[in-house]
């Protein structure tokens, strides 16, 4: 079944309830979703939201739109989009970035997003698969990344004795190794009980 297929098939739903609603404000809420579909169709996304649930259903890095080696890179072809999509995540130099656009006033902001951060914690507490790999350096396991006819979408390898994630962000063909210490960044700080 299309993206596009599946998507009807849940707008047709949505119909249903619409007109079985008594309540103004549920039909309100229905309306809104029939508009949010009707937008992906008429902007041509089915595939990008097929792209994005499925990467949910793997439990895939979060997506990034576009990757750069540098932020000045990224400014420049922020600044040169006729249509930044706000909220969207971008790679540079391996790290995340929100795309921040205030069309009113077309400001334009790149800041680090912690949504990596975030995801390799999720990773953590759901318990760390096995590795498939081992390296005693990051040069060693970036060869063996490289050497992958097929970039794993997400596997578990260690450099040094430590875990680290190896990514595959398709839609942008970057291979990227991810240190799981980064979890740690996302983590609440415990509290001080000295203080009581």
């Amino acid at each position: 079944m299309t993206p596009g297929m599946k998507l009807l098939e849940v707008q047709e739903v949505l119909g249903r309830l619409l007109e079985e609603s008594d309540s103004p404000e549920e039909k309100e809420k229905l309306n809104t979703a029939m508009d949010v579909f009707e937008f992906i169709f008429e902007t041509g996304q089915a595939e990008a939201v097929d792209d994005y649930r499925q990467s949910l259903d793997v439990r895939a890095p979060p997506l990034v739109s576009a990757s750069f080696a540098t932020r000045n890179e990224a400014m420049a072809w922020l600044l040169a989009h006729p249509a930044p999509l706000n909220g969207a995540k971008v790679l540079v130099g391996g790290e995340y970035f929100n795309v921040v656009h205030f069309r009113d006033k077309d400001l334009r902001y790149l800041p680090p997003s912690p949504v990596l951060e975030f995801y390799l914690q999720d990773l953590e507490q759901e318990g760390l698969p096995p590795p498939v790999a081992t390296f005693d350096t990051v040069e060693q396991a970036r060869a063996w990344v490289d050497r992958q006819p097929e970039p794993p979408r997400q596997v578990l390898i260690l450099i040094n004795g430590e875990p680290h994630l190896v990514a595959y962000h398709y839609r942008v063909n970057v291979r990227a190794i991810y240190p799981m210490s980064l979890a740690a960044k996302a983590a609440p700080a415990p509290a001080d009980e000295s203080a009581d």
